[in-house]
């Protein structure tokens, strides 16, 4: 069963129970795939898991910065809320890694890779992606590189 398919049958379970909340939320996340869908032109094959994976963690991130707007304007219910539908959607993405796996992997890369200093942050930060795919954030990735190589 692909993700898509997931999503959409947990949204069918949703409207049998009634629960609001979920419903909203994953039609929400189905229409931001069919629009990922559209733009690039696979409407009629779908999306791949990873670049649904992919759209979802931007999802979640646009949850984690409207909550944190929200907190700061003092509308704690509004924040509750988008840190509701964070932890929704964090269901259908892989386990993330642990900073300190992820700490290691960049070392790793780097002994394998020996940048030669800041210019080379960009290279490395591509391979460790490459490397950990959707399980790792990736801003999490850049502070961590870039603190490494300073």
């Amino acid at each position: 069963m692909s993700l898509t398919d997931r999503i959409a049958a947990d949204l069918k379970t949703a409207m049998l129970a009634r629960d609001a909340f979920v419903v909203e939320t994953l039609r929400g996340l189905r229409a931001a795939i069919l629009n990922e869908e559209v733009s690039a032109g696979t409407r009629d094959t779908g999306l791949a898991d990873s670049d649904v994976e992919k759209l979802i963690a931007r999802e979640s991130k646009k949850r984690d910065e409207s909550a944190r707007l929200f907190a700061q304007g003092g509308n704690q219910e509004s924040a509750d809320k988008e840190l509701r539908e964070r932890e929704l959607l964090s269901q259908y993405l892989p386990e993330q890694m642990s900073e300190e796996a992820v700490k290691k992997l960049v070392a790793d890369i780097i002994a394998e890779l020996k940048p030669e200093g800041m210019k080379d942050m960009g290279r490395v930060i591509g391979a460790v992606k490459a490397k950990t795919g959707n399980t790792a954030d990736g801003a999490l990735i850049a502070q961590l590189v870039k603190s490494s190589l300073q």
